[in-house]
């Protein structure tokens, strides 16, 4: 385990406790490590990890002392609040949980990842240093093409990463990186856009699907039908999402949104259950693509 698992695994059991002791902190450490019952996870030890995390992570331990000696997470925002520091704590947690029961890594399954893993730490570094990059990228249904971009920021999509950022002719595009075949780190340097906000760049869009200029965000009403709209209304499909009206059969709810191609193939992914009710255009495309889907399974197969 490595001293960064370490913390993660610190800042979730505290974070779940809530309020902890230090003796209740040192047997979980002694049964989530597989110790023995007379070794235990010594305060200099804790002191220093505690030090490590606030350093790192900007995440504040503190002890209460009323009733015993008590820690919790004094910042508590700084994991709810930061998109990346949740999903950080998830992630290694849950790596952490299942490696200390890989004896039935049998039974718990997972989707295989692409490999774009592979030019994630170059990237970073890139964007630590902003740094141009020369990528040669490998579209579906073009030949291979080697060109240099400004890597504005990092995003994470149905278990793909994509660099968004500003290439050799003055576009800003995205770049799934399982599709770089290769990356090298340019001796140029770039500076950023004045008032660059990644969150609030991709705020108007879902997915990586960037919209030209005739595609705006927009006020979209969903209606989900039956159960699925308890399934909508825990896993809202936009950060805008919010809840209209509930009738017990079917949910509205009003998104404002950009409705781009990546939108449109997830609507499309619930079938029957969720139906736009506005704008109209959205209804037309949405009709569009029922038709199609029409035409090709009514045509029989030879």
């Amino acid at each position: 385990m490595t001293q960064t698992e370490k913390y993660i695994w610190l800042i979730d059991t505290i974070y779940k406790a809530k309020k902890i002791s230090l003796e209740d902190i040192s047997q979980q450490w002694r049964d989530y490590a597989g110790l023995n019952a007379d070794e235990k996870l010594h305060r200099a030890t804790f002191n220093r990890w505690k030090d490590e995390i606030f350093s790192q992570f900007g995440i504040m331990i503190s002890c209460k002392r009323a009733g015993g000696y008590k820690y919790y997470i004094e910042n508590p925002e700084v994991i709810e609040e930061n998109k990346l520091n949740k999903w950080m704590l998830d992630t290694i947690a849950t790596g952490n949980l299942i490696n200390s029961n890989i004896s039935i890594s049998d039974r718990i399954l997972v989707n295989k990842i692409p490999s774009g893993n592979d030019h994630l730490k170059s990237i970073i570094d890139a964007l630590k240093n902003n740094a141009r990059i020369e990528i040669t990228y490998q579209q579906f249904d073009l030949d291979s093409h080697t060109f240099a971009i400004n890597p504005y920021c990092l995003k994470l999509f149905e278990n793909r990463w994509y660099v968004l950022g500003k290439n050799n002719w003055g576009q800003i595009k995205i770049y799934c990186l399982d599709r770089i075949l290769k990356i090298k780190m340019l001796d140029a340097r770039f500076a950023m856009p004045k008032n660059f906000d990644a969150e609030r760049f991709f705020a108007p869009f879902f997915g990586v699907v960037i919209a030209d200029d005739e595609t705006k965000p927009t006020k979209i009403v969903l209606r989900a039908y039956d159960v699925h709209r308890h399934y909508i209304a825990s896993l809202p499909l936009h950060d805008s999402q919010r809840l209209i009206e509930d009738t017990g059969e079917y949910a509205d709810f009003e998104l404002y949104v950009a409705p781009t191609y990546d939108l449109v193939m997830k609507l499309l992914s619930f079938g029957a259950t969720i139906e736009v009710i506005k704008p109209v255009s959205l209804r037309n495309t949405m009709r569009g693509w029922v038709s199609e889907l029409y035409e090709m399974y009514s045509n029989r197969l030879s």
